[in-house]
């Protein structure tokens, strides 16, 4: 037994040996493969920095876009509520210097009215005075 011993000392010896070996080489691979790792995540960064860079810019730019065209339409609706208390302001004024000139010409119209039906009296009375005169000239003689 002590040939067959050695014999199967000899061949942990070799396996242990070779998963030794195995292991190292696993190691040496690991290695190579965490530094070709880090070589593609600073090139990754690298391409994508600009573009973050970018990105940053434009929501930037369109959150003042936004900011902006908030304060437009907070202008432009504050400036159509003016309009609109300007217009009905002019409508009521308007309507109530028509309703007040409207008023005066009726006045107007019915004093002329009445100066007229005046004038129209008087002639009328006057031809009906000539007439009587005529009449009594006639008598007179």
């Amino acid at each position: 037994m002590t040939g067959w011993n050695e014999v199967f000392l000899g061949v942990i010896a070799v396996a242990t040996l070779s998963i030794a070996i195995a292991q190292l080489g696993i190691f040496v691979a690991a290695g190579l493969l965490a530094r070709r790792m880090a070589k593609l995540v600073d090139r990754v960064e690298q391409e994508l920095k600009p573009i973050f860079g970018h990105l940053d810019s434009i929501g930037r730019d369109a959150a003042r876009a936004t900011a902006l065209a908030t304060a437009q339409m907070e202008r432009a609706d504050k400036l159509f509520a003016s309009l609109a208390s300007r217009v009905e302001q002019t409508a009521s004024t308007v309507q109530s210097s028509i309703g007040a000139t409207a008023r005066s010409g009726s006045a107007i119209f019915n004093a002329l009215r009445a100066a007229f039906e005046v004038i129209r009296e008087l002639r009328q009375s006057g031809r009906r005075r000539q007439g009587r005169s005529e009449d009594e000239d006639a008598l007179f003689i």
